[in-house]
């Protein structure tokens, strides 16, 4: 038994050629870098942010920021140079099969669940709380707490739409359901037609992030700066999911700073989502790497631009308890008068901008579980396309329902933080992956190299080994538990039906009946 048998990359290359029955090529470089930031912008800077300088960090979000973006853009560096070479969907999957063999590309292709399907689910309920804001600030009514909430949440506001809910215990979250399924729905129409309605989403949601660093940077009071790192002896804070303790190893100082880092990594997940459309963009030799790279570093400007001003306008304290889900209109309520009705306009453009989030997270899971069902790995439902539409529509249903179950029922915290410590593994694998490559198959073409690659790839490893081992044991044990799944499905269905181990001959050219070599 071969656990590592690999790919080979000129059947991988031979795959990327369109037909009537693979993924169509619509998209150009710059629905490329809308793409990266319409699903980098999104959760992160607005739900995250608060989150980690809440319970971890405090005012030192920023350098969370820069530690989690140095982490990504030595990761993105070698994804660049991986979508320029093999232009096909999957991402990381396709990447370790290539390189580190079948095994470890089922383990990457696995764990890719938490980092999209689950960031789908994280984001969705982001959705939820915005559009409650939505719905109260403009026709003064609100969808109860126990129909907006998972049942592992009682409300602990004592202000606002939720006041007279108090003690309240949650239900089960209707409207995060609701805006998957109208997702969904819009990705079986097409991917052309999604990249068009992201494109627009993007302008709007730049436009509001530069709007609440230009107008509240005014209002800034450096005095909620100092201490820059939350002091071990800052005391605990009641949450609606438990209590923080700031006095705990990882919610002060500068091991906060680490975790919060980990935290707000969710915020750049986008950037490697790009790669999982190299088979539906036009030039992906040529693009690719400018998608990725490009969204990484805008979107790495304004993140810590924006978490500067953020926190600066209220304490970081109050994050946890009055704010939340939904803590940028409330800081612009609470701090900034005068500007009612920039919180307004930001509560409708951020129902907007997670749409788009959520949009490329679902796109992302079933392309990277079409490309697994192509190989073999799992049932050929995930790779079926529409008739008319060319995209695994079957899929996109499929992940609706499990999505769902963990965004109508489980808090944003514990989903996001497994998507963190999920994304955290998949990129150090990538960074391995490059590195294995240039040492074993140096005269492979490459449109575009990772510079100094003896020093980038094991840095960004490291970087990302250093946020992974600031999870709590929960988040370990969590990651544990799925891959013991994995394991067991991979050796009880997907060693058995790999299309590598029985040699197929064009796997691109009919996904649901390729030919084998007798």
């Amino acid at each position: 038994m071969k656990l590592f048998i690999k790919k080979p990359i000129a059947q991988l290359m031979a795959a990327s050629a369109e037909s009537e029955k693979t993924l169509k090529r619509t998209l150009g470089v710059g629905s490329l870098i809308a793409l990266g930031i319409g699903a980098i912008i999104g959760a992160g800077i607005f739900v995250r942010t608060a989150a980690a300088a809440g319970e971890h960090a405090g005012p030192a979000v920023t350098i969370s920021f820069l530690i989690a973006a140095a982490g990504c853009a030595l990761a993105g560096l070698c994804y660049a140079e991986f979508a320029s070479m093999i232009p096909i969907a999957g991402s990381a999957y396709t990447y370790s099969y290539a390189t580190m063999g079948e095994f470890i590309a089922w383990i990457i292709g696995w764990d890719l669940v938490l980092e999209y399907a689950l960031g789908a689910a994280t984001v969705s309920i982001g959705w939820s709380q915005y559009f409650n804001e939505f719905l109260h600030t403009f026709f003064n009514v609100h969808i109860p707490f126990i129909w907006s909430h998972s049942p592992l949440e009682v409300s602990n506001t004592t202000t606002g739409m939720y006041a007279a809910e108090l003690g309240q215990h949650g239900y089960v979250n209707l409207p995060a359901i609701f805006i998957l399924l109208m997702l969904t729905l819009l990705l079986i129409r097409g991917t052309a037609e999604s990249a068009v309605v992201n494109n627009v989403i993007v302008v709007i949601k730049v436009a509001i992030v530069l709007m609440i660093i230009g107008f509240g940077w005014h209002f800034i009071n450096p005095a909620l700066h100092t201490p820059y790192m939350i002091p071990a002896d800052a005391g605990t804070i009641k949450v609606s999911a438990g209590t923080v303790d700031y006095g705990d190893t990882f919610n002060h100082g500068w091991l906060g700073v680490l975790r919060g880092a980990s935290v707000v990594f969710f915020a750049f997940i986008g950037f490697d989502a790009v790669s999982t459309a190299a088979q539906e963009a036009k030039n992906p030799q040529r693009d690719m790497p400018k998608g990725i790279l490009i969204s990484l570093a805008i979107c790495t400007g304004l993140y810590i631009l924006f978490s500067h001003v953020l926190t600066g306008l209220v304490s970081y304290k109050e994050f946890l308890i009055q704010g939340k889900e939904a803590s940028v209109s409330y800081a612009i309520k609470a701090a900034m008068p005068g500007y009612g009705w920039l919180a307004s306009f930001v509560t409708v453009s951020i129902l907007a901008g997670f749409s788009s989030v959520i949009l490329v997270m679902l796109m992302g899971q079933t392309r990277v579980f079409y490309t697994m069902s192509v190989d073999g790995l799992i049932p050929k439902v995930f790779s079926q396309l529409h008739p008319k539409h060319r995209t695994p529509y079957k899929s996109q249903w499929l992940f609706f329902v499990f999505v769902s179950l963990f965004a109508g029922f489980i808090p944003d915290k514990y989903v996001g933080d497994m998507v963190s410590i999920g994304t955290l593994f998949a990129f150090v694998l990538v960074c391995l992956g490059i590195f294995i490559l240039r040492r074993t198959d140096p005269n492979l073409v490459r449109p575009f190299k990772t510079p100094w690659y003896m020093v980038v790839c094991p840095l960004g490893a490291a970087i990302c080994l250093c946020m992974i081992a600031s999870e709590g044991w929960e988040n370990w044990a969590r990651l544990i538990v799925w891959l013991l799944i994995g394991f067991i499905i991979y050796f009880t269905y997907s060693i058995k039906r790999s299309h590598v181990r029985k040699g197929v001959v064009e796997p691109a050219n009919d996904p649901i009946n390729p030919k084998y070599v007798e």
